[in-house]
């Protein structure tokens, strides 16, 4: 059975950005797929301080809910990550949790399926879900898309429920994302994955 590592980046574990993730659920549920949903945004997490030890150890050298996560990321199929909209950016708890998650373990990401879901009232929406779109694309991540940016609007839970686009933006989003996962799957088995080249690293020493 597939499985969908879900990240919740809002500090209320029942707030809007959690109605958006469930509305996927149920989905990924009726198409059985599954899933584990992570409260992250409530948790204490440091950021990143460029110390080499996981480039040594396989793991972040602060011992949180990040290596907790680790081997959850590794052993799922995709990765949904959730945030409310703060000052046209998402949570700063939620990025340093995956500037270390993804900086830190070791493993390939290689044809994991990511989706990024943003939360706001009024603006600041797209910003944030590009931000969040940056972790998939530099790992090898294809990213889930929908019938419209992946967001949902409102000051509440209560008000993301009144969100009807929105909602149904979540629902195509987990239907497309299953679909990925699945055929994904059975591209690897007829073909194999895509090869991937690491040789290369630009850069420019002495100004030259």
């Amino acid at each position: 059975m597939s499985k969908i590592l879900l990240l919740n980046g809002s500090p209320k574990a029942h707030g809007c950005t959690a109605a958006a993730l469930s509305e996927m659920m149920n989905v990924f549920a009726e198409e059985g797929v599954e899933t584990e949903l992570i409260q992250v945004g409530s948790k204490n997490i440091r950021g990143c301080v460029a110390c080499g030890f996981c480039s040594k150890n396989g793991r972040c050298v602060v011992n949180d809910l990040v290596n907790e996560v680790a081997p959850k990321f590794e052993a799922a199929d995709g990765l949904v990550v959730g945030s409310p909209v703060y000052y046209g950016s998402p949570n700063s708890t939620l990025l340093s949790f995956l500037d270390r998650l993804f900086y830190s373990t070791g493993f390939s990401k290689h044809m994991k399926v990511g989706a990024a879901v943003v939360s706001c009232r009024r603006g600041g929406n797209t910003a944030s879900f590009d931000v969040l779109n940056k972790y998939f694309t530099i790992s090898g991540m294809p990213v889930a898309s929908s019938t419209y940016w992946n967001q949902v609007h409102g000051f509440t839970a209560e008000d993301v429920k009144k969100d009807l686009e929105g909602l149904q933006t979540m629902r195509n989003l987990a239907r497309n994302m299953a679909f990925m996962i699945r055929a994904i799957a059975d591209a690897k088995e007829k073909y194999g994955l895509p090869a991937v080249e690491r040789g290369s690293f630009t850069s420019f020493p002495d100004g030259k």
